[in-house]
C-alpha cells in the first residue's frame, strides 16, 4: 500500500491556475500538481530560484482530487492605472525585495484584469511520493503543512485557506481509493458520489469516467507551463459518514 497525505482545500475563494486568454485569468475545475508542488515549496521555505528542487518535487508528486462542494465560479474585475506617479515608484515582488517598474510613467489608459476563482469550494487532495525515501519526505511535507515556512495560499495570494490544510494520512493501494477512503466535507446525511480525477495510468475505465487533458505541469526554470497529460475523471463514493463544514 501507499501512503497518502490528506489535504483539505477549504476557501472563500480558490483558483486553479487555468489558461490564460487575453486579460482573462481562468481556473481549471481542480488544483494542479505545478499548484500543490508551489504550494508545498512554499511551507518549505523554498525560494522560486530553487529550479531543480521545485522540478524534482513535481516529478516526484503523485495525487489526486475530489470535488467535495462545487462552490460557485465568481469572476474579479480589477481596473488599474499604471500611469500614477506612485505606482511607477519601486514595489515588492515575490522573491522578498523592491523592483522598479519600467516605463509606468510613460504608460496610459486604465488596463483591465478578470481573476476567475471558485467561490465555497471545497476539494480534498491526497498526495504521495514516487521515491518516498528520498527528501523531502511524506513525514518532512506534513511538518511543514502543519508549521509553514510562509503563509500559504491555494492558487493566488488573496486566496487564503478558511481551515488547516493538512487533514490527515491515509493509506490505499491506488490514488483512486485513497480519495474514497477519506470522509467526505458536507451536511451530514450527505451520501453518493463525488467528481474526481486520478491519474489516468491507474485505469478504472468504465461508461461513467472519461480521459480529460491537463497542462498542470510547470517548467520552473522558465516559469511556464509545459507539456500535456491526461487524468482520469470520474467519480468516488468515500466510504462513512461526512464532517460538517
Amino acid at each position: 500500500m501507499t501512503d497518502f497525505l490528506v489535504l483539505r482545500f477549504d476557501a472563500p475563494m480558490q483558483s486553479f491556475g487555468g489558461v490564460a486568454v487575453d486579460h482573462h485569468r481562468g481556473t481549471e475545475d481542480a488544483p494542479g500538481s505545478s499548484l500543490v508542488t508551489g504550494l508545498l515549496a512554499n511551507a518549505l521555505g523554498w525560494s522560486h530560484g530553487e529550479f531543480s528542487r521545485l522540478q524534482r518535487l513535481q516529478e516526484r508528486i503523485l495525487m489526486g482530487a475530489r470535488r467535495d462542494r462545487s462552490g460557485q465560479c465568481m469572476v474579479d474585475y480589477q481596473t488599474v492605472g499604471l500611469y500614477q506617479d506612485h505606482l511607477a515608484e519601486d514595489g515588492w515582488t515575490t522573491w522578498g525585495r523592491t523592483a522598479a517598474r519600467e516605463g509606468g510613467k510613460a504608460r496610459t489608459g486604465t488596463h483591465i484584469r478578470y481573476r476567475h476563482y471558485l467561490a465555497d469550494a471545497v476539494y480534498t487532495i491526497v498526495v504521495a511520493l514516487r521515491v518516498p525515501d528520498e527528501p523531502p519526505t511524506l513525514y518532512e511535507l506534513a511538518q511543514a503543512l502543519e508549521r509553514p515556512a510562509r503563509p500559504l495560499f491555494l492558487g493566488r495570494k488573496c486566496a487564503l485557506p478558511a481551515a488547516p490544510i493538512l487533514f490527515g494520512r491515509v493509506a490505499a493501494d491506488s490514488v483512486r481509493d485513497a480519495l474514497a477512503a477519506v470522509r467526505r466535507i458536507g451536511k451530514r446525511g450527505d451520501e453518493g458520489p463525488l467528481s474526481a480525477w486520478w491519474p489516468a495510468e491507474e485505469g478504472g475505465e468504465d461508461a461513467t469516467t472519461r480521459l480529460v487533458p491537463v497542462f498542470d505541469h510547470r517548467d520552473w526554470a522558465n516559469q511556464i507551463h509545459a507539456g500535456r497529460r491526461f487524468l482520469r475523471h470520474g467519480t468516488v463514493k468515500p466510504l462513512g459518514g461526512s464532517d460538517a463544514r
